[in-house]
Formats: C-alpha cells, structure tokens, sequence
C-alpha cells in the first residue's frame, strides 16, 4: 500500500472522537452535486445535532456576487463509505440567509407534501429505478465502445455477462456495497440494454426519504467514478440513434392500494396522472423528449396510455397486481436526470391530494 493509500484509509477513531461530516448539496444547474467537508466534536445520529453551514452560492450559480451566502440546512444522515469509522454524509437543503429555500432547493416544497396528514396516512412507498451510463472521461464515448464507432446492436448486453458485453462492473458493484455500507436502500442492480448503460434500484422506501437516497447515492456513485477515472451521465439520450435512453422509472403505491380493493386505487390514481400528464412531463426531467419517441421502451411523449405488463406505456402495472387485486404501478416516463424531490412529491400529490 502507498503512502497516500495509507493515509486516505487512515481509522481516525484510534487518536480522536472527532468525525469528518460531508456536507453535500445540488449545485445550481439542478443536477450537479457539490460536497464540502468539516470536523465535528464527536459522533451524530441525527440531523437535528447537526450545525448549519453555509457556502459561496456565487460560485454554484445560485447567488449574485455581492450578496452570496447561502445556507446549508441538514436533512439526513448516512455512513461516509470513504472515510468509514464514524464519519459520515450530510444531505442538505440550502436557504438565504432570511430562511427562504432557493429556486433549486426542490426538497422544501416537496416536505411539504409528504408532511400533509392526507399524504402521510398514505403512507406512500416508492421504488426508482435509476439509470446512467459510464463516459470514457477524455472523449465523452461510452465506456467499452470502440473510439469513433459502435458496438454490435442491442441485444447481447442487457443483465449480460462477459468482457464484450459488460462494461463497468467494477464500478457498479462498488457503488452497490458503497450504497448498502452508507445505509441506502439499494434493492438490485442490473445491466442495461444498450452497452455501457447500468440501472440500481433505491427502495422501496417511504416518503421523501426515498428521494434523499437517490440524491445521496448520485453522489457516491460521482465520487467512484471520479475515482476510477470516469465519467457520469444521467442524460436521458446519451447516443443519438438506434440505441435505448435511460431513464429513473419510479414505483409507487399507497397504503390503500396495497390493501384489498388497490386495483380500484390503483386506475383511479392513473386516471388522475393521465389528466395531468403535461404537467408531469414538464417536471419529469430536461431532453426527455429525445427519449420519450415511443420506441425503445417508450410511449410517445405527447401520448398517456397505461397498461398491464406494457413497457410502452405511460403507465405500466404489473402482472401481479392486477392478478392479487392490489399492489404498485411503475411510472415509466421519468427522465434519468429527474428531480427525485420533484417526482415523487408530484406523484403524491397528484394521485392524494388533487382533486380533479
């Protein structure tokens, strides 16, 4: 082991009670992710013995430069699968120094939601599915791919196994561990189809916890690619042409809907997304229309349709639930660099509260 390696995996619990706290908020393109770390006193188990802090929003894009301060609001906490011992990952949320949440800050709204009684008594479980592709870091070429050309076509690569057709796993399993080490509820982790392309799956996980863990689970994922050289795309369609988009489709359901009578639940919550389908798609993520062309697993995305074991839908119930009588839907149409604040508020929102 090298002297740097040595120090990086050093156990700070053998000299001191002090932790490393890594404060981590989204920057102000409403996507990147920013960290910055500190030293505290001693071990924390919740965010509520966690200072404030602040940063220099007019280096992210979130504050003008003769009056930016913005201050970071701890949310939740999770193991640091870095540094280990007790240190540990803050999620955060960021305000004006006045205590009003800034336009990016999507996670105050989205509390708001998930704190209504109508909402909370729903008790409502979510499962995302996230999708991303690994980039050659000099060329923005996915990884495994020839330079200047293509693989052979889709087919071979989806939940496939060998050097041709598995690009990254090294990464994805670390990021699996790192995940599961840090306390998120990663379920599964897969290829998909088109090489270069990976999906985990957060949940199921209730309320705005499950966005928090998707958020957080970005960032270990940045920080392993970082370390390995290369690069993160959450683009919906990152290959023009004749080759799969990613997404993040989101699996929900409600307390109602996993007790008898759900399948009712379940169409009535789907007819009320049909009837707001424009709004969703406007929050659902930035260049889904170059994924949503209804090919590759798609619907149209000016089009709403929900179906039984469909992966062109909109909608997609699985095979059980409509066989049980109850259970969960998929909402196919999220982009993969969806706001997870925003989609899983938006779906409770729409699906409890709204009243057509």
């Amino acid at each position: 082991m090298s002297a740097l390696a040595d120090l990086i995996n050093l156990d700070l619990s053998d000299s001191t009670d002090q932790i490393i706290a890594e404060y981590i908020w989204i920057g102000g393109s409403g996507l990147d992710m920013r960290s910055k770390a500190r030293t505290l006193s001693g071990p924390v188990k919740d965010p509520s013995e966690l200072p404030k802090w602040n940063y220099d929003g007019s280096s992210t894009g979130q504050a003008p430069g003769d009056d930016s301060e913005v201050i970071l609001y701890p949310q939740a906490i999770f193991k640091d699968p870095f540094r280990r011992g007790n240190n540990i990952l803050v999620m955060c949320d960021a305000y004006t120094p006045a205590g009003e949440p800034i336009p990016t800050n999507k996670r105050h709204a989205a509390a708001k939601i998930f704190s209504d009684p109508n909402v909370v008594a729903e008790v409502t479980w979510y499962g995302i599915e996230q999708e991303y592709t690994l980039l050659q870091k000099d060329i923005k070429w996915p990884v495994g791919w020839p330079v200047g050309g293509f693989p052979g076509p889709q087919g071979p690569y989806y939940c496939g196994v060998g050097a041709d057709k598995a690009f990254g796993r090294d990464i994805v399993d670390s990021h699996y561990k790192a995940c599961l080490y840090a306390g998120i509820n990663v379920s599964g982790t897969n290829g998909e189809v088109m090489p270069g392309q990976w999906e985990f799956q957060v949940g199921p996980t209730v309320g705005i916890a499950a966005a928090d863990q998707v958020w957080v689970a970005r960032y270990i994922l940045e920080r392993i690619t970082e370390l390995a050289g290369v690069v993160l795309s959450l683009d919906p369609k990152p290959i023009p042409g004749d080759w799969n988009g990613a997404g993040a489709h989101t699996n929900y359901s409600t307390k109602s809907m996993r007790e008898d009578g759900g399948y009712e639940v379940i169409k009535k919550a789907i007819e009320k997304l049909g009837l707001r389908h424009k709004e969703h798609i406007a929050a659902y993520g930035e260049g889904n229309e170059r994924r949503l062309t209804g090919k590759h697993e798609t619907a149209d995305i000016n089009t709403f349709l929900w179906g039984v074991a469909n992966r062109g839908a909109s909608i997609r119930v699985g095979r059980d639930t409509e066989k049980d009588g109850k259970g969960y839907f998929e909402d196919r149409r999220p982009a993969s660099n969806m706001d997870p604040y925003t989609v899983t508020s938006m779906i409770a929102e729409s699906t409890i509260l709204w009243k057509p």
